[in-house]
């Protein structure tokens, strides 16, 4: 009882280590915060690759507001010039205003056609800029390192291609667009009211004074609740995608309510996020809009009083008297002017949205990309009778080697390993003594050689997961890894895939450091097989060839016949050109295992890693499956995980771990002899778990 407790607490640090920063499962709150500065400037450098199209947008924009502004200066001159002298005239000449009103028209048309225009061409560039965004994301994703996507819920993340380019879509569409043309109509209005009365235009941006405190307290209290509703919707997706994959465990346990509470919750925070924002943002409008009606009542009053009272008026084109034709086209303006405030300020609220995803897109743009560092890669070599003679070539020859850089001839490694002390300085020094190098030194044969030497980890660094581990693995060697979880057993695969670099010591592969490695070049010499499978929607053939995109389709039936997975494929609807989706949900976990061990065949590698491959199937089909893992694993150097420890009997090594050391190491008999925690696990006495 003191061992199972002592490996549960190990295992849950272990957890705890690696996924520090990933929300739990029930209830927590997303972080809250500013758009970080720069997002604007960024987002715009994106829109301005279409600088061509965004120049011919901006100059309809201008022409629509210049007709808009234009139409309503020319009232002035239909009702004082042509409407005006023709009241009471027995025989009145319609031909001046038929040619004023036709004109005033033509006004009207270049502002429609201006206004299609550049809603068209807006479309294309909104488009384009959320592609080249989204091109952006996923290729900038794809260099992320395994850390990231522990320590993020993948339903955020894929709320960075939903929602939070849905409000970019918006905002470039509509917002921004709509925003200059209401300030350039603004603008145009401002200053045709200008043209005609300075005192009126004066009254009118005393009044506009106001009303924009007014806005801008509105539209502040707006912008926060609608950073905050994007933040809750990225936060609910999350839930709602564990959720979803997490379906069968809800219904084992008896957890919907408890889950449907804890949706509840984060859906409450939601709603209550987006009801404040869009109230917010919803009575801003109104607000405008009520206001600006009084100014136009306020205008009309003042402006009908200074007529007939016959007081002066003066603007930019001289003084007289207010006329009844100034006096409409003030009003006219001063709508013009107002109505575009109100549309900025509905568009703000959207602006602010979009800004919030801009924000949350860059922020995953700008995450630390995969460390690589490594300069050795990996290539095909024909290999001379001797055995060690080694030629580099492109086409394939079944033998590869490790090529180092110009100038490096593997004397820096060996320096590293005689700096070594003890039984660490033994194995890395052995492992370069076996390695067969090419006379210049800069090639060296890959073989499946790996070894560690005073290797320490922890995905914290304040909290080890691995202490002090020296062991090596001979190439065609079977090294198993056995212990309780926690022990480290999966980390050790990790390092060996750079999935996490070490803080502490070296791994050696071929007597070469692994950091020395292109992490490309090392992943293709290692072959993977997860206990959990994952299967991609497509044929079964794209599926298998996932291990190797360039296999033939021969290849591929080859390496399925050698995992015996050939027999099922064919007895499946399509065979090999069976569609599969939903990761494979229409096969067995043991069918859906031997597509997996059949893309790793397909790849060929030197060196293979089973991560309790077999744990999550029954004994009956482990069989099959096991007995396709053997022919896979033939020639290979290979480490396998493994809780039911039958399936390790026939390692060359075990080793067991715990607490993150090595406590025992041998072949099956040598451990079962020596009757420690081996021998205890695999007898029962002492529980893996």
């Amino acid at each position: 009882m003191p061992q199972q407790s002592q490996h549960s607490q190990q295992s849950q640090q272990s957890q705890q280590s690696r996924k520090k920063d990933r929300n739990t499962f029930a209830g927590r709150k997303p972080a809250m915060g500013k758009p970080a500065p720069g997002t604007v400037k960024r987002l715009f450098g994106y829109i301005l690759q279409y600088r061509a199209r965004v120049v011919v947008i901006v100059a309809c924009i201008l022409i629509g507001a210049a007709a808009q502004a234009g139409s309503a200066l020319f009232l002035q001159t239909l009702i004082d010039d042509y409407i005006l002298p023709l009241v009471g005239v027995a025989n009145p000449d319609w031909g001046p205003l038929i040619q004023a009103i036709t004109l005033i028209g033509c006004l009207y048309v270049a502002g429609i056609v201006s206004g299609w225009l550049w809603m068209w061409l807006v479309v294309t560039v909104e488009q384009g800029t959320l592609k080249k965004i989204r091109d952006d994301m996923f290729a900038h994703q794809q260099r992320l390192p395994i850390r990231y996507f522990d320590a993020h819920e993948h339903g955020d993340i894929m709320s960075h291609y939903t929602n939070d380019t849905d409000t970019l879509r918006q905002a470039i569409s509509q917002s921004f667009p709509q925003m200059f043309s209401a300030g350039v109509s603004a603008l145009a209005a401002l200053l045709s009211m200008l043209w005609l009365s300075v005192p009126f235009t004066a009254f009118t941006i005393v009044f506009t004074i106001g009303l924009l405190w007014i806005v801008r307290k509105v539209v502040g209290r707006a912008g926060r609740f609608f950073i905050r509703q994007q933040q809750w919707l990225g936060d609910v997706n999350a839930f709602v995608e564990e959720s979803v994959n997490g379906q069968k465990v809800i219904k084992v346990f008896n957890h919907e309510e408890a889950t449907q509470k804890t949706f509840d919750e984060k859906n409450e925070e939601l709603f209550r996020s987006a009801a404040a924002a869009n109230t917010w943002g919803n009575v801003t409008m109104p607000i405008v809009g009520n206001l600006g009606y009084l100014l136009y009542i306020l205008m009309a009053i003042i402006g009908g009083a200074v007529a007939l009272a016959g007081l002066g008026n003066f603007g930019l084109t001289g003084a007289g008297p207010l006329t009844l034709g100034t006096l409409v086209s003030l009003l006219t303006l001063s709508r013009s002017f107002i109505n575009p405030i109100g549309q900025v300020s509905m568009q703000l609220n959207m602006v602010m949205m979009a800004i919030a995803g801009a924000s949350r897109i860059f922020a995953l743009m700008d995450e630390p990309v995969e460390e690589d560092g490594g300069t050795v890669t990996l290539v095909n070599v024909e290999l001379g009778a001797d055995g060690r003679t080694m030629t580099e070539t492109d086409h394939e020859t079944g033998h590869w080697a490790w090529k180092r850089e110009a100038g490096d001839d593997g004397t820096r490694s060996l320096r590293a390993a005689e700096k070594l002390h003890g039984q660490a300085r033994e194995v890395a020094v052995k492992a370069r003594e076996q390695a067969v190098t090419s006379p210049d030194g800069r090639l060296t044969l890959l073989r499946g050689d790996v070894r560690f030497t005073d290797v320490t980890f922890g995905y914290d660094p304040a909290k080890p997961v691995l202490h002090d581990i020296t062991w090596f693995a001979k190439p065609g060697q079977k090294i198993a890894l056995v212990g309780a979880t926690g022990a480290g057993k999966t980390t050790v695969t990790n390092l060996i895939n750079r999935f996490y670099d070490i803080q502490e010591g070296q791994i050696l592969y071929d007597g070469i450091s692994i950091k020395g490695i292109r992490k490309p070049d090392l992943r293709r010499s290692l072959g993977v097989v997860l206990q959990d499978v994952n299967l991609f929607t497509g044929t079964v053939m794209d599926n298998i060839r996932y291990g190797r995109l360039d296999a033939t389709d021969e290849e591929c039936i080859e390496a399925a016949r050698l995992v015996n997975a050939d027999g099922f494929i064919r007895m499946l609807p399509e065979g090999y050109a069976t569609v599969l989706e939903g990761d494979g949900s229409g096969l067995s976990q043991g069918q859906r295992q031997l597509i997996s061990i059949a893309r790793a065949a397909v790849a060929d590698p030197p060196a293979l890693i089973l991560d309790e491959a077999t744990s999550s199937i029954d004994t009956r089909t482990e069989e099959v499956v096991q007995a396709g893992m053997d022919n896979l694993m033939k020639g290979r150097t290979v480490f396998v995980i493994a809780h039911r420890l039958s399936t390790v009997r026939n390692s060359d090594v075990i080793m067991v771990l715990d607490h993150g050391r090595i406590i025992e190491r041998g072949n099956h008999d040598e451990l079962i002899a020596q009757k420690g925690e081996y021998y205890q696990l695999y007898t029962g006495a002492v529980e893996l778990e």
